[in-house]
């Protein structure tokens, strides 16, 4: 059984698959009609289905632009940060993943912080998937991960795509650095700050 949101390859955002094995039984969400072969009932949303059928043509068409330009940006993008803020860690490590995400902890501040002061730029990114927004609760995943909990609290995922530009990464590559300094600066761990900084320089000596 495999689920699909459209909203994840540019379709209208409440429409989606499901990929399922005749013999699996599925109780419905929604019961009433026969539609969907009985497993949800109501009419379907015809306009917002084959939204979704042009985008997973239109995402077959830009698969080797996602895994060459895209990635290049994405990779970019990581280099930046993780060059120009001593306290950035990309949780992912050298893990096989989709050419457009990463996951970047920002160590001994909060992630929800620095996405205020990212969105008063003008900059989107997320502290967590869009399934658990509103929870304070660390990530399981990063928790799975083994991130230090020193960085899953600052951690924060940004999604490119093909309609992501150079000037883009550019701006956030130039602007981060100041938002992660102004917010360290109030952070009540300093001490443990410095001594990340220190241990960064020796390493770059």
């Amino acid at each position: 059984m495999v689920g699909i949101s459209g909203h994840k390859l540019h379709a209208p955002k409440g429409v989606g698959a499901l990929y399922v094995n005749s013999k699996t039984m599925i109780t419905p969400l929604i019961i009433g009609g026969h539609q969907e072969r009985g497993k949800r009932a109501g009419t379907e949303n015809v306009p917002y289905i084959v939204g979704l059928g042009k985008a997973a043509e239109l995402a077959i068409d830009n698969m080797e632009y996602e895994l060459t330009e895209v990635k290049r940006l994405r990779d970019k993008l990581e280099k930046g940060i993780i060059h120009n803020i001593y306290n950035a860690r990309v949780n992912t490590g050298l893990a096989q993943r989709v050419p457009n995400t990463t996951n970047i902890g920002f160590e001994y501040i909060e992630g929800e912080l620095i996405l205020l002061h990212l969105s008063d730029l003008g900059i989107c990114a997320s502290s967590g998937s869009a399934c658990t927004s509103g929870s304070l609760e660390p990530s399981h995943v990063l928790r799975a991960m083994n991130v230090p909990f020193t960085a899953i609290h600052g951690s924060i995922r940004w999604s490119l795509s093909r309609f992501t530009t150079e000037d883009e990464i550019d701006y956030v590559i130039e602007k981060l650095p100041k938002v992660i300094e102004e917010i360290t600066a109030i952070s009540p761990y300093q001490a443990e700050l410095k001594a990340l900084k220190e241990l960064k320089l020796s390493k770059s000596i």
